[in-house]
């Protein structure tokens, strides 16, 4: 189960159960399980920002179940229906590559755009 949860949010929720809880026993036991497993499936805390667009490309790649690899060919994407691949977003990609695969493969913040 995929959540918005940051591996430091639940480092803090830690150090809060620390301090509830002192050192008493089977209640410190029972919280630190359920704290290790939401840090397990926690995001990392330094995830890459990217434009809504290339968010956009792969939300529809993951939807379509496209390997990563194939998401850099993008003849091959033209050819399979996606209509808002633009020059941009593909210079975009081409350019962050590994910040691309980085969002691909741990998540990603979608950048705001100020007014």
């Amino acid at each position: 189960m995929m959540s918005n949860e940051t591996k430091r949010d639940v480092f803090e929720d830690t150090l809060r159960a620390l301090e509830e809880f002192g050192e008493q026993g089977s209640s410190w036991e029972m919280a630190y399980d359920d704290l290790s497993t939401r840090y397990a499936d926690a995001l990392p805390d330094n995830l890459p920002v990217i434009p809504k667009a290339v968010s956009e490309y792969i939300q529809w790649g993951k939807s379509y179940d496209i390997q990563l690899y194939m998401m850099y060919n993008f003849k091959f994407i033209h050819s399979q229906g996606f209509k808002k691949l633009t020059d941009d977003v593909e210079s975009w990609i081409i350019s962050s590559s590994d910040t691309f695969a980085r969002a691909w493969l741990d998540g990603y913040e979608v950048e705001v755009n100020e007014p």
